[in-house]
């Protein structure tokens, strides 16, 4: 399948809904019409493919696969599928969302849009098309050649704390002032960026759509902008740049949810170089077809990426040193990889296999596995958070979609002032009550708190709120702060999540996103991390759906 430029995010969702085939080969499911397929198929993968995977076969989500069986250890077979749950159990399940970490959508889908998609994961999933190295060429666009952009930055700005803040809903990214509090710029980008990464020199911010859509915005320019962009797949969610010294910028990778794999690209004009797929066995021995690329990172020690496949539950080590002749490294650990963080030393990067209720932690000294540490149910640490216990010294924190608590995973250290911790290495050593629905915990370096949001939380409240401990007492939250109230908003029926803390390079404000509806007012509110009092919302009519966001000097030093 050929296409020929990267066109508007509505493009991209067009193409792959269009594209995804017909395989309704069978009549097992409610019987659909045309434009209802056609119409589920985009809300799919607008807000399902996500957790339940293109092929519905399950991950962080449940299987929504018309009808599954499996066989455990003993060879007892087990048998489920959308079709035995039913139209109305689904229309529930879909409306009011689950105590697992489903986020309800009845304040998101209309009463007939719940009732299609409950028809539509009632009929066979479909196969989306593939997307070749040609393919991602014909979408390739540099907008300012590399010898027609700027030698020095060009702009006033504190580049150090710029955030880029994702609109999700728009296929935006905007780009805040973190001293100033406005807004630098708005850059169309793919939809709902997931992700942005930060150049090893500063300059250039690497963001990447769920349709896969790569955008490139420079810095430097008295405007910041994008300048080169491509699509490496159409389903996406993962990206990094090549940091080794020798290698700075070098290279850019990005990883592809649908077709799985990955690529590799020219780092300053985003060119695609080499595609390499993710197809292959799982650490239980089974054929996969889906195995998608989870969180990317670079690692600080090797010329490596670390390269997460969500299905197979296998870690690999990418040397980037020669792409023509790819080395990798190949480590096992559990399903399915979902994202995860550095710990204090950047030697060790931790990752929830969080179907499996795991965390696997990968030395990337020795390209060995170091550890897989059993936690609670469905870890979600974003990139996780960083703080010496007053207890247990060093440890690396999650917080969990699927269970109330903050696991807090001890970390090894070369600093002989933490020798007496050794003992607790790898272990769990203390789980902090929290709320279900997690997806972010932060800290940072120059503070004595620690934030966590629960924007999955199947109550309202909650899911506006965020909880806020005192790091030198962890035994019950300092304050829980309700984001929706703080922002100074009209109330609305519908939830405003607070979603996503993230420090200012000083590490003294912590910005939160309070994610509305599309056609709410949505807002981000930042706190004085001393007082935990609000200092200023940042509202604008185009600050729609704001979720995450990356300082850029934070991002670039990986510090949480």
């Amino acid at each position: 399948m050929k296409v020929s430029s990267i066109g508007a995010v509505a493009f991209g969702l067009t193409v792959i809904a269009a594209a995804m085939g017909s395989a309704f080969a069978q009549n097992a499911g409610p019987a659909m019409s045309a434009e209802e397929k056609e119409q589920a198929k985009k809300i799919y993968f607008e807000r399902c493919a996500g957790c339940h995977g293109v092929l519905r076969k399950g991950a962080t989500g449940k299987n929504l696969e018309p009808h599954w069986s499996k066989k455990d250890a003993s060879g007892k077979v087990t048998e489920g599928g959308t079709l035995k749950l039913g139209q109305s159990r689904l229309e529930k399940i879909i409306g009011y969302g689950t105590d697992g970490g489903m986020v309800n959508f009845d304040d998101i889908l209309t009463k007939e849009e719940i009732s299609l998609m409950s028809k539509y994961i009632q009929n066979p999933p479909d196969v989306p098309p593939e997307f070749s190295l040609k393919d991602q060429l014909d979408s390739w666009k540099v907008i300012v050649a590399v010898k027609d952009r700027p030698t020095k930055q060009m702009n006033k700005l504190n580049l150090n704390n710029i955030f880029s803040v994702t609109l999700r809903d728009t296929g935006e990214v905007a780009l805040v002032d973190g001293d100033t509090k406005k807004i630098v710029n708005i850059v169309k980008t793919g939809y709902a960026v997931h992700i942005s990464r930060i150049s090893a020199s500063g300059r250039y911010v690497y963001v990447i759509g769920r349709d896969g859509r790569v955008s490139l915005i420079d810095l430097w320019l008295e405007k910041p902008a994008v300048v080169a962009e491509v699509k490496i797949a159409f389903d996406a969610r993962s990206i990094d740049t090549s940091k080794f010294k020798g290698f700075e910028d070098k290279y850019a990778i990005a990883g592809g949810y649908w077709p799985p794999q990955y690529t590799i690209m020219d780092g300053d004009t985003l060119k695609p170089l080499k595609v390499v797929s993710t197809r292959g066995i799982t650490v239980d021995g089974e054929y996969h077809p889906e195995p998608r690329v989870a969180s990317i990172v670079s690692s600080f020690i090797k010329p490596e990426w670390v390269v997460n496949i969500k299905e197979t539950g296998q870690i690999l080590l990418v040397d980037y040193t020669d792409i023509e002749n790819l080395k990798t490294t190949t480590i096992g650990s559990a399903k399915f990889l979902h994202d995860g963080g550095w710990d204090a030393s950047k030697r060790y990067f931790l990752v929830a296999a969080n179907a499996s209720n795991k965390i696997a932690a990968v030395d990337t000294k020795t390209g060995k596995l170091a550890a897989l540490v059993d936690v609670a149910k469905i870890p979600h640490p974003g990139r996780g958070a960083n703080f010496v216990h007053p207890q247990f010294g060093p440890v690396w924190a999650t917080g969990h979609l699927g269970a109330d608590v903050v696991t807090l995973i001890s970390t090894p250290s070369d600093d002989p002032k933490f020798a007496q911790y050794k003992q607790h290495n790898w272990k769990v050593v203390q789980e902090i009550k929290h709320m279900p629905g997690n997806l972010f915990v932060k800290t940072h370096p120059a503070s004595k708190h620690f934030w966590a949001d629960a924007p999955q939380n199947p109550d309202k409240d909650l899911a506006e709120s965020v909880a806020v401990w005192d790091l030198k007492d962890l035994s019950k939250p300092k304050a829980v702060l309700n984001v929706a109230k703080d922002s100074g908003l009209p109330p609305t029926k519908a939830v405003k999540r607070a979603v996503h803390p993230e420090y200012s390079a000083d590490g003294k404000e912590v910005w939160i996103s309070l994610w509305g509806g599309k056609t709410d007012q949505s807002a981000i509110v930042v706190y004085d991390d001393a007082t935990l009092k609000v200092k200023k919302v940042i509202t604008d009519p185009k600050m729609i759906t704001p979720t995450g966001k990356f300082n850029v000097y934070n991002t670039q030093h990986d510090i949480y």
